[in-house]
């Protein structure tokens, strides 16, 4: 601001000085057509004498008395004809550039000026007709007069100017920039980072005083109190059942989910299902789908029972369920009821890979991909959703229930639902990072995304930051009542929680997968075959997305071997990397450039039968999984944006010996409570590098020291806990009943997409 300030009145000043400039200019003009009439006058008389006598002895009689002196060049006297009767030396050679002035006086005009450009110099022409008593025309007298000393004395004035004009623009700016930061700028720094304090260490202390705004002085004394406040309510529901310290299992989330529901149906509704059929050799074949949501969600509904209502994306889909889309899961053991939904190729194009994953995904996930928006990809997630809405009114019919919609592919489904049934309650967990304001407000339909969310009466993230954000967002692009002391939003009549809940994991045991012998059995298995039979290794398991940095990830292994070669042949690095949306362009090509980039660095360092990297692309199955996991020493981490990511939280739990060291990238949730990995910037690869060499080279005292307060971390906040605090906190809500109260309208792009049931 200071310098648009100093910028302007710079701009203002130069237009000043150059009509300064352009007045002087006019006055020294004004002064030199006087001194011109002057001398023109003085040899007047003489000139009309000798223009009486003989045209021969014109010359002679006037002699030097045409020659000028200084910047006066001299005088011309030219005949009626036209025709140079006599002229000084200096001007003689002007005779040509005079001409228009001449032919003006000769033409009737009493006096004629003008200024004409000759060799490199501007020359001031003054003409004055001549006539006797009787107004015959006698002759004309021409003065020459040299301007070159005005053009000077201009340039010099500009120079003169400039230079103030510089000096006190400077002195401007740095009483401006001076006066700004004093009053603004340094304040509001405080003021900054004492809300920085406030929101990450929850300080104490008062605000800054010398606001310059008394207002916002008050307001931000109001905004401690009501943060503070709202802290200590979460911190108070969250301890309300944890603090007994007994670890939650199963039966225990059952007991408290009883409580929770009074009678009503648990249902989970997402767009990935948790069970998925795949034709292999013309037979269905069972397929546990790779990603977190599935990991999470899956033990709870076998603990409590109920509903869980999924995309049917599986080929063999069909053909496993009955004329509802419904079977019984696990297959082997039906603990809950698994409702499929069918979408067509072009529906779960547009929904799914369109909107879902080249829209919302990039926009939440600061990975540096654009997101792309299309008006067909948003038709097709209306109607996907609205059909998840009808599947699930049509399982629950008339009877209670606790509805959890799960992340990003289904933001509309909680309003959906609260239009036709205001009584159920509702939650939604958006499983991904909340963006900023400023990066959300790119998505055309956000007030809509936005309202169709708030229809949960609560609303579930990773991290209080996420909450932060999302009530950000919605404070800027809808017109809802924010009420910061319970972070809780109000629109329409409805009321909506606003609450951070880290998500976990179940034990490994409780997964079925083999220990004791069969795990030993396997795990030789997996070493013969991939020839892993020189020294530890280091695991990474993901996704391939964009999102989980592994391009930086297999760089920093590289790196790693390149910079400390006493580790060749001594370990190995194994990515298992399950494919994921290859029918997106995008990750068809991350596939091809990771493999790419594998081979490179196995090419440089590989030995004989040895080589660094073991890329392995393919659906892993839990036990294989596990099984890398417990043998690795090491596991690696690096997303370059993550709501949480359980892989880190698996990792610890696969180590019951409490031995092994985690890297954990700084932009995953999970960095928030596993602190006692060792935390990295994925994007700088030097460092990265060293941290695998230091969780190499760490020794064991301080490596089980570390992994024991993470094993507690884990055990302690595990998904059985996690369901445990959201079903509490949610079936705290209060339902109210907005059936035809004509309070709540449906967001633009919904009217027409009512739910049919």
């Amino acid at each position: 601001m200071g310098f648009l300030i100093a910028g302007v009145v710079g701009i203002a000043t130069v237009a000043l000085a150059w009509l300064q400039a352009q007045r002087e200019r006019r006055i020294d003009l004004e002064d030199l057509d006087r001194r011109m009439h002057l001398v023109t006058h003085q040899i007047k008389d003489s000139v009309h004498d000798a223009l009486r006598r003989p045209e021969s002895g014109t010359a002679k009689l006037l002699a030097d008395q045409l020659e000028g002196h200084r910047r006066l060049l001299g005088f011309a006297v030219f005949g009626p004809d036209g025709r140079r009767i006599a002229s000084g030396k200096a001007v003689a050679e002007f005779t040509e550039e005079m001409k228009p002035a001449l032919l003006q006086a000769l033409a009737g005009k009493s006096e004629a000026i003008a200024t004409i450009r000759a060799q490199d110099t501007n020359l001031q022409v003054l003409a004055t007709r001549l006539t006797n008593e009787d107004g015959a025309l006698q002759g004309v007298l021409v003065a020459v007069h040299e301007m070159s000393h005005l053009d000077e004395r201009a340039a010099m004035r500009m120079v003169h100017f400039a230079y103030w004009i510089l000096l006190i623009t400077f002195l401007l700016i740095i009483l401006v920039v001076g006066v700004t930061w004093a009053a603004y700028e340094r304040p509001l720094k405080n003021l900054a980072e004492w809300m920085r304090r406030l929101r990450t260490d929850n300080a104490p202390e008062a605000p800054p005083t010398g606001l310059p705004v008394a207002l916002l002085a008050s307001e931000t004394e109001r905004l401690a109190a009501s943060f503070r406040a709202a802290r200590l309510q979460v911190s108070t529901d969250s301890r309300s059942i944890t603090r007994d310290h007994k670890l939650w299992t199963r039966e225990r989330l059952r007991a408290q989910a009883v409580d929770c529901l009074q009678g009503g149906q648990l249902v989970v509704v997402s767009n990935r299902e948790p069970y998925m059929h795949q034709l292999r050799d013309g037979k269905p074949r069972l397929i546990v789908p790779a990603g977190g949501l599935v990991t999470a969600l899956d033990p709870i509904l076998q603990a409590c029972g109920g509903l869980w209502v999924a995309h049917g994306a599986g080929d063999a889909d069909r053909q496993t369920a009955d004329a509802g889309g419904r079977l019984t899961v696990p297959p082997d053991d039906g603990r809950y009821t698994l409702r499929r939904v069918w979408l067509s190729r072009e529906e779960e194009q547009g929904y799914y890979y369109g909107l879902s994953n080249e829209g919302l995904w990039p926009l939440c996930h600061l990975a540096h991909e654009r997101p792309t928006f299309r008006a067909s990809d948003w038709d097709h997630y209306v109607e996907a959703n609205r059909r998840f809405t009808a599947a699930i009114l049509e399982e629950i019919g008339s009877s209670e229930a606790t509805v959890l919609v799960q992340d990003f592919h289904l933001a509309l489904v909680p309003h959906l639902l609260k239009l036709a049934r205001p009584d159920i309650r509702v939650g939604v967990f958006w499983h991904i990072p909340w963006p900023n304001p400023e990066a959300f407000r790119i998505c055309p339909w956000r007030a809509e995304i936005l309202k169709g969310i708030l229809g949960a009466d609560l609303v579930g993230f990773h991290l209080q930051q996420y909450c932060n954000n999302f009530l950000d967002t919605v404070d800027r692009m809808v017109e809802a009542r924010l009420d910061w002391d319970h972070f809780a939003v109000e629109l329409g009549g409805r009321r909506s929680l606003v609450r951070p809940f880290p998500i976990s994991i179940e034990s490994w045991a409780e997964r079925g997968v083999p220990l004791g012998d069969a795990l030993t059995r396997q795990t030789a298995q997996l070493q013969e075959r991939y020839k892993l039979d020189y020294g530890p290794i280091i695991v990474g398991v993901d996704r391939v997305d964009y999102t989980k940095g592994l391009p930086e990830r297999l760089r920093a292994v590289g790196r790693f071997f390149e910079k400390y070669p006493q580790h060749r042949r001594k370990l190995t690095f194994v990515q298992l990397a399950a494919p994921s949306r290859t029918h997106l362009r995008r990750y068809r090509e991350l596939i091809v450039e990771l493999e790419s980039l594998a081979d490179e660095i196995n090419w440089k360092f590989q030995a004989e039968d040895w080589k660094p990297i073991h890329f392995l692309v393919d659906h892993h199955d839990a036990a294989t999984v596990h099984a890398f996991l417990r043998m690795a020493s090491v596991c690696l981490v690096s997303s370059l944006h993550d709501g949480m990511n359980l892989v880190a939280k698996e990792f610890v739990a696969a180590k019951p010996e409490e031995d092994g060291v985690l890297v954990l990238s700084e932009f995953a949730g999970a960095a928030r409570e596993l602190s006692d990995a060792l935390i990295i910037n994925p994007y700088d690869t030097e460092q990265f590098a060293d941290t695998i060499h230091a969780a190499v080279e760490m020794d064991v005292p301080e490596r089980r020291a570390r992994m024991q307060r993470m094993r507690q971390v884990v055990e302690e906040h595990n998904v059985y806990w996690w369901a445990a605090t959201f079903l509490t906190e949610l079936s705290a809500t209060r339902t109210s009943d907005l059936r035809n109260s004509g309070q709540f309208e449906l967001p633009k792009g919904l009217k027409t997409a009512g739910v049919h049931v």
